[in-house]
């Protein structure tokens, strides 16, 4: 048996996102975004659902805080509905939208759980696509609008922030890749989008600064560790790229003012570079409190020159698999971590990592053994990073409830709660009682079985 005790300050959690969750698409005085639109359109997410229902978490934020509260957890990462607060994007300001999320802040609040916000999780006001979304400078503009209401309006209540969630997701899997909202394939497209939102990031953070708000405030990547499957540079070069274009192309700019000269030179030589306007690069370059890290798996990665964008391919060598096909591989989390380390200790949250199992209830439980040991072995490679001295300081599990997953519509399960999207009755499972556990005891154990 092997213990792991976590520092005495260390925060706990789970995470969750707006669109994911809520529901109430048409009420509240909330605008469309997106995704309402791109769930709506045939074929692009699975068996034609959406999230105007979804966990219906806007009417039963009451019992999803109280549940929150029995698993013991002391933070709670969520995202706000932009057109919620600003329907059109960047006119009016919809007080009803920002009297939901005072109530449930509050709720966190009394219930001891500090809130810790996301200020966009993929969700963009649908006018504001409508005139080019974030391929149009206008975004940036809005967005430091939308985020200066909810600095002034939570200043106080809420003191740990990120900007975005996983900007690689925003820029190239929804206009490169094409499989996320708005769906388009357009490698300048792509480029044009990260480069903007990396700018309204910046811009946010500047404001966050002159405002004087009190707290902390970061951006949350999705990170990818790749490793080459063979030592042929063609293939270390393709492992490279991966790694690069979730993690450098948007941290480089922000900690070092530049992007990575690797990636741009690839994407030069294909004609294409993100739209640099003057002073763009110092208002990216904003120093930022701490960063989040989304990490579900790793890769090997071999030189494909039809492998889409980056003349890449994965490699599949046999691993276990969760059940939305990707490798259990946590060794990728300690190993990109300290990758990360090339922009200082740095203080770091985990912001999600978990794993998507489909298992349904049997005589009233939900027996998800395969998360609880995925979980089991990522927080045991968390303990690791700390004892390397690394300010890792909180760890978020995705997701506190299954939930409306992106394209997958409903058949893809995160939540450490099921959810059934029929009645919406919430169900613990066996993970939940397993991370309840760790989290009241501040350690967690391994056995030899």
């Amino acid at each position: 048996m092997t213990i792991f005790q976590f520092p005495k300050d260390f925060k706990w959690g789970t995470a969750t996102a707006a669109y994911q969750i809520e529901g109430a698409a048409q009420e509240g005085g909330r605008g469309p975004s997106i995704w309402d639109t791109f769930a709506r359109t045939p074929g692009r997410v699975y068996n034609g659902d959406n999230g105007d229902v979804a966990c219906d978490s806007y009417h039963r934020y009451e019992e999803d805080v109280e549940l929150m509260r029995e698993l013991g957890i002391n933070t709670y990462r969520f995202s706000i509905s932009w057109s919620r607060i600003i329907p059109d994007g960047d006119g009016e300001i919809n007080q009803e939208g920002l009297d939901y999320y005072h109530r449930f802040v509050d709720k966190l609040l009394e219930a001891g759980i500090e809130p810790f916000c996301t200020l966009y999780h993929w969700d963009l006001p649908q006018t504001l696509q409508d005139v080019g979304g974030w391929e149009n400078r206008r975004s940036i503009d809005a967005f430091v609008k939308f985020s200066e209401v909810m600095y002034r309006e939570f200043n106080g209540k809420i003191r740990y922030w990120l900007t975005f969630n996983e900007p690689w997701c925003i820029a190239f899997l929804s206009n490169v890749i094409g499989v996320h909202a708005p769906g388009k394939q357009d490698l300048q497209a792509g480029l044009d989008v990260a480069h903007n939102l990396l700018v309204a990031h910046g811009k946010s953070v500047s404001k966050f600064r002159e405002l004087g708000v009190d707290g902390k405030i970061g951006i949350a990547p999705n990170v990818a560790w790749a490793v080459p499957y063979s030592k042929t540079e063609a293939d270390q070069g393709a492992a490279d790229r991966n790694i690069q274009v979730f993690s450098d192309w948007f941290l480089d700019p922000i900690y070092k003012g530049s992007y990575p000269k690797p990636l741009y030179d690839w994407f030069e030589q294909s004609g294409h570079v993100p739209p640099i306007h003057e002073g763009d690069m110092e208002a990216i370059a904003q120093p930022i409190d701490h960063i989040g890290i989304n990490y579900y798996a790793m890769s090997v990665n071999r030189f494909n020159p039809d492998g889409g964008y980056l003349q890449m391919e994965e490699v599949d060598m046999g691993l276990t698999k969760t059940d939305i096909g990707w490798p259990v591989e946590s060794r990728g989390l300690y190993d990109v971590i300290h990758y990360l380390q090339k922009y200082g200790n740095i203080d770091i949250y985990i912001t999600e990592n978990g794993a998507c199992i489909n298992d349904d209830i049997v005589n009233g439980k939900v027996n998800d053994t395969r998360r609880i040991s995925y979980l089991q072995q990522h927080i045991a490679q968390v303990h690791r990073v700390i004892a390397d001295g690394i300010n890792l300081k909180g760890y978020m599990a995705w997701s506190l409830m299954d939930n409306f997953e992106w394209a997958e519509g409903y058949r893809m399960r995160f939540g450490l709660v099921h959810v059934d999207y029929r009645s919406l009755k919430r169900t613990p499972k066996e993970s939940f009682y397993w991370y309840q556990n760790l989290v009241k005891n501040n350690w967690m154990e391994t056995r030899k079985d």
